[in-house]
């Protein structure tokens, strides 16, 4: 019979592959297939579903397989792991592309976006402004340590530490006078590159049409909006608002037995960089709710007096994920609420 599923466990230069028929029958099996030879082994089967694990590299080999006629899916590798055992001891490639071929075929399954190559260019530029921004904080916070070796204790606010350690520096002795100068100066290299980068996201925002109709909703900015559609796209593989609010994490988990419902912090799930930018987002914004006349405004300064200022940061930014996945899937039909 036709092969209908593949699984195929990524690496970097080894690769195992496994398909089974419509009936799950195992029809093939290669636990070892070189890099070289993976395309041309996927290229050579009839068209089916194959599935991979969402890990590097899992995008460009997901745009290479559909290039040749397949339905791509990708998984996060946490659902993909119950899969894996299926009873029997020991892991190893193989095992693993059979748990991605049987995962794929369960109806509730849940899969990621496969990126475009102009989404991947541009989550680059954010992923490396944030290294950047990570760097920056580092080296500041390694400056205070290295100061407070000699008694000066500066606070954490960037430019207090900058303008601080600048006016101790000729009371340093011998070569703690030129670590700390060399610190300094990476500081201002760095802010140098996360200016460049803020330029970089300005222009994708001012280019991109969903960004700048993203930017209408309260508390998403140009790096919010631009992250949003290099991540999810037009959001087409969320059935609702609510689906895009709880893969970002943005929704409470559930602990509800014997009938009655709990429910507990949010899950964190899906990718921190996104969910941050919309908390702080929502952060803004409900600081600048105060005075505003706006039926959003009105909810979340009641919101925040009925269950506290956090709650409702939390719940404005769940809110702006489900109206980013109305933006994206409905274009210009999506009107703001009034």
């Amino acid at each position: 019979m036709a092969i209908v599923y593949v699984g195929i466990d990524l690496a970097k230069n080894v690769f195992a592959v496994h398909g089974v028929d419509e009936t799950g029958r195992e029809q093939l099996r290669r636990p070892s297939v070189t890099r070289v030879k993976l395309s041309a082994l996927v290229a050579s089967l009839p068209p089916c579903v194959v599935a991979m694990e969402a890990c590097s590299g899992a995008h460009h080999w997901a745009r290479l397989f559909a290039s040749h006629g397949h339905a791509v899916k990708l998984m996060a590798p946490k659902l993909v792991a119950p899969y894996r055992m299926s009873g029997k001891r020991g892991k190893n490639d193989a095992a693993d592309a059979a748990a991605i071929c049987e995962a794929v075929q369960r109806p509730n399954m849940r899969f990621v976006p496969v990126k475009s190559l102009e989404q991947q260019s541009r989550l680059m530029v954010h992923r490396a402004r944030q290294g950047y921004v990570v760097a920056r904080t580092a080296t500041i916070n390694r400056i205070r340590g290295l100061l407070s070796e000699f008694g000066i204790v500066l606070p954490q606010k960037a430019e207090v530490v900058r303008r601080e350690a600048a006016q101790h520096l000729e009371e340093l002795p011998g070569y703690a006078n030129t670590v700390i100068g060399d610190l300094l100066s990476e500081v201002h290299h760095l802010d140098q590159r996360i200016k460049q980068y803020d330029a970089h996201i300005h222009a994708m925002a001012k280019d991109c049409t969903a960004a700048q109709q993203l930017m209408q909703l309260m508390g998403v900015g140009e790096t919010t909006a631009t992250a949003l559609v290099a991540m999810v796209g037009n959001a087409s593989e969320f059935s609702s608002g609510r689906q895009l609010a709880a893969w970002l994490g943005l929704v409470p988990g559930q602990y509800s037995s014997g009938g009655k419902t709990r429910l507990g912090r949010i899950t964190k799930a899906g990718d921190a960089y996104v969910r941050s930018l919309l908390v702080l987002g929502a952060r803004a914004a409900l600081n600048a709710a105060a005075g505003k006349t706006d039926s959003l405004s009105c909810w979340a300064l009641k919101l925040a007096e009925r269950r506290g200022y956090w709650k409702a940061v939390v719940a404005i930014a769940a809110k702006n994920a489900r109206m980013a996945w109305a933006v994206l899937r409905k274009g210009e039909a999506f009107a703001l609420p009034a």
